[in-house]
């Protein structure tokens, strides 16, 4: 792409419309899979059973906190992956408090956006929690709003979280770029005029906005 952030009738977005899990935010789930894997578990079963809608939808709706939604979980494995009780309880809680960390480039890109004028919105299917994670990571002020589904009620796809997030921006949705690792939040986000961009990673983030490296 060619296009520049420079102000004026040639920026391509005058928002950027931005997720933060698998995007600004990783997991470490080393401890986790340790965890599994002296439990006789594959890798991924506690994820598995913990991101399933019936548990997970709760937890992002702001309506079970995370310590809730550890003892859910710790419940569904007791139930259907044959662990202890305190097997179950130590993968759940692992789960929940897996350490994370924010990818430097990516955060670089994002202030470059917003330092060459563009609006910074974070649109997340997230915790309550998510407001003191970003200040964990040094970023309470990296974006100029933050839509999160544990605030507002209502989490991607559903089209409402993403008109909230527009009004936020004060943009059109012709102007703004929509980036997420999910493609079905791309696909929503593009189903109401946006530019959708499916993330896989920074190179994704520089080259849709035009920055060079």
């Amino acid at each position: 792409m060619t296009t520049s952030l420079a102000p004026g009738p040639t920026r391509p977005f005058d928002a950027v419309l931005c997720d933060v899990d698998n995007v600004i935010r990783f997991y470490d789930s080393t401890r986790l899979g340790a965890l599994e894997r002296a439990a006789g578990l594959p890798e991924g079963t506690t994820a598995g059973v913990g991101f399933t809608p019936a548990l997970d939808g709760p937890l992002l709706l702001g309506r079970v906190t995370l310590r809730q939604w550890a003892g859910l979980v710790a419940d569904a494995l007791g139930a259907e992956a044959g662990v202890t009780a305190g097997q179950a309880r130590e993968l759940a809680d692992a789960l929940a408090g897996s350490p994370f960390s924010a990818d430097a480039e990516v955060v670089s890109l994002l202030r470059r956006a917003r330092a060459a004028g563009l609006t910074l919105v974070l649109v997340t299917n997230a915790t309550v929690d998510l407001e003191s994670d970003l200040a964990r990571m040094g970023l309470a002020e990296l974006a100029d709003h933050v839509v999160s589904s544990a605030r507002v009620g209502v989490a991607k796809p559903d089209r409402e979280i993403y008109e909230i997030a527009l009004d936020r921006a004060g943009a059109a949705p012709e102007r703004c770029l929509f980036v997420d690792d999910l493609r079905e939040n791309v696909e929503a986000a593009r189903a109401l005029g946006m530019t959708g961009l499916h993330y896989r990673g920074p190179a994704d983030l520089r080259e849709a906005l035009g920055l060079p490296a």
